[in-house]
């Protein structure tokens, strides 16, 4: 069954098979499927509603075009390879603080692949801040899987590693909603990664993105929504956990409290400029971080302990808050930054941000 066929079911409401839902993204990501057939697809989906197992063999069949680095096989010393990817979109802005938890958990001895893309909503995206941090976004996939190795941190562009997403990308903006796109980002890492902190827009999300991941061969993971509408672990108030361990699910609510840490007002948490989250960024890793941004701080490593606990760094979440205490404050999360700019980046930028900062 092809597309057209596909499309045919999604508006009678039927449930795609696995089969159906692979063969009509092989046509979006192949460029054999019209643009007409490809927003038809995306609205009729939209329309009938995304279930895990379609979103789970849509994200097998992007996995399958992407270019793959190595990085389930390499040897991490028993810690689980990360990543902290997350849909986005949420309607509050915030601080790029999973982008920063994943530099901290490398620095706490977790492997860290981010992957990521420039931000499609609020002003600064995770490749938007690792470019204002020095970072050449379109290095090679052979390095950014050497760094990976050597470094222990990577970041992977979305675009450099899913090329074929180009034949989806004008129906998407010329249709103008959320579509299942923005849940396939965060389900198609590169590298293979074994465990995944993902913050998703909706509440209602969790339990969906976690059985995907599930299916999707994902060990351990927790899919984070703050009740306040963060999408991330929420120092503003409560935060619902859908909890994936060896494939069984769980949900519960955490509060800052939870990690032993204080509550903060949402907007010490908003978002910047890309070059002003570069700034933050520096400051809160090296240490000189200013009484304003210590909100921020302990958002960060909220984040973070988490992140540790699924990469295996720790056994429970008020040690993650130590493990990531400790990464920042010795220096090790900044270290790791420095590293991986230096090999995939120009270590002036960062050096004139120390400057600034």
């Amino acid at each position: 069954m092809g597309i057209v066929e596909a499309i045919g079911k999604l508006v009678n409401f039927q449930d795609l098979t696995v089969d159906e839902a692979e063969s009509a993204m092989d046509e979006i990501m192949a460029g054999t499927a019209t643009e007409a057939q490809t927003a038809a697809f995306l609205t009729a989906l939209r329309m009938k509603g995304e279930k895990p197992v379609e979103v789970a063999s849509l994200a097998r069949a992007m996995r399958r075009r992407c270019r793959r680095i190595n990085g389930i096989d390499l040897n991490h010393g028993g810690r689980r390879l990360l990543d902290t990817c997350g849909t986005g979109g949420d309607r509050v802005k915030t601080f790029n603080f999973s982008t920063l938890a994943a530099i901290v958990a490398a620095g706490a001895g977790v492997p860290v692949a981010k992957h990521g893309n420039r931000s499609m909503t609020g002003p600064c995206g995770s490749a938007d801040l690792m470019e204002a941090l020095g970072l050449n976004l379109d290095s090679p996939p052979s390095m950014v899987e050497e760094t990976l190795r050597e470094e222990g941190l990577t970041f992977l562009y979305a675009p450099i590693f899913h090329p074929a997403m180009g034949h989806a990308s004008k129906p998407r903006r010329e249709i103008g909603f959320r579509t299942v796109f923005n849940l396939l980002g965060p389900l198609t890492n590169p590298a293979g990664a074994e465990a995944q902190l993902l913050g998703v827009y909706d509440g209602g999300l969790t339990e969906f993105m976690a059985e995907t991941l599930s299916r999707l061969g994902v060990d351990q993971a927790a899919v984070v929504h703050g009740l306040d509408g963060l999408d991330e672990f929420s120092l503003v108030g409560p935060t619902k956990v859908t909890w994936l361990r060896d494939g069984v699910l769980s949900t519960e609510i955490l509060k800052p409290s939870s990690l032993g840490l204080p509550k903060a007002r949402v907007e010490e948490l908003a978002s910047s400029t890309p070059q002003g989250n570069a700034l933050t960024a520096v400051r809160l890793l090296t240490g000189r971080w200013r009484r304003e941004e210590k909100a921020k701080r302990d958002g960060v490593i909220a984040n973070a302990a988490l992140a540790i606990l699924l990469g295996g760094g720790v056994e429970d979440l008020r040690e993650g808050v130590e493990e990531a205490e400790r990464s920042m404050e010795s220096g090790a999360a900044y270290g790791k930054l420095k590293a991986l700019i230096k090999r995939l980046g120009d270590p002036g930028r960062l050096e004139e941000l120390e400057d600034c900062a």
